[in-house]
């Protein structure tokens, strides 16, 4: 890494285990039950145009066998630079090629079809999919179902229209391969499993 990447580079957990043990078990949660806002702790220095949940999930997500893929806004910028450096993760140009990805905004979301989906024998080698959206709330707008829903569960994505509702659908149905969707706003987390179905 060169000494300019290097003069980039801001603390990342100030506990590295127990906080990354505390954002590991907040994306289970989220990911256990599609829909619920978590709360996630800041990380010890915030990096520019990322979300601190969002930074704080892939410090504890990211390894070095991990491919990361960043959507345009963040560039080879600050963020590349602290997520290689303290993850170990490799970067790669392709959405996908990519284990994990994070998308600057909705804008800057490419077509699901885009990320890889995994096959029927190997699910796992789907992308996860980081979201950074300017707002989320419980209890109005879409209508969730599936695995670790009980009830109603309802989640407002404004930022997220009905061109993505077809798509998740699209995702949805190809069970058990698709991808994974974290949202990230603030200091807040929800996720969307592929097992989830979204009525809008």
């Amino acid at each position: 890494m060169s000494a300019m990447a290097l003069d980039r580079i801001v603390p990342g957990f100030a506990d590295p285990v127990l906080d990354s043990q505390r954002a590991f078990r907040a994306a289970l949660s989220a990911l256990a039950q599609p829909g619920t806002i978590v709360a996630v702790a800041r990380p010890a220095a915030p990096l520019a145009g990322v979300a601190p949940a969002a930074q704080t999930l892939l410090l504890a997500l990211l390894d070095a066998d991990t491919r990361l893929w960043l959507s345009a806004s963040f560039g080879d910028g600050a963020a590349a630079a602290n997520l290689r450096f303290h993850t170990g993760c490799r970067l790669v140009a392709d959405c996908a090629e990519a284990d994990f990805a994070l998308v600057a905004s909705a804008a800057e979301l490419p077509p699901l079809a885009a990320f890889a989906w995994g096959t029927d024998l190997h699910p796992e080698r789907s992308a996860s999919v980081v979201v950074q959206v300017s707002a989320l709330a419980e209890g109005a707008g879409w209508r969730l179902a599936g695995p670790g829903v009980r009830g109603e569960r309802r989640i407002a994505v404004p930022d997220l229209d009905a061109g993505f509702l077809a798509q998740w659908d699209e995702n949805h149905r190809a069970f058990p391969r698709g991808v994974d969707l974290y949202l990230a706003c603030g200091e807040r987390l929800c996720a969307l499993a592929r097992t989830t179905r979204i009525e809008g």
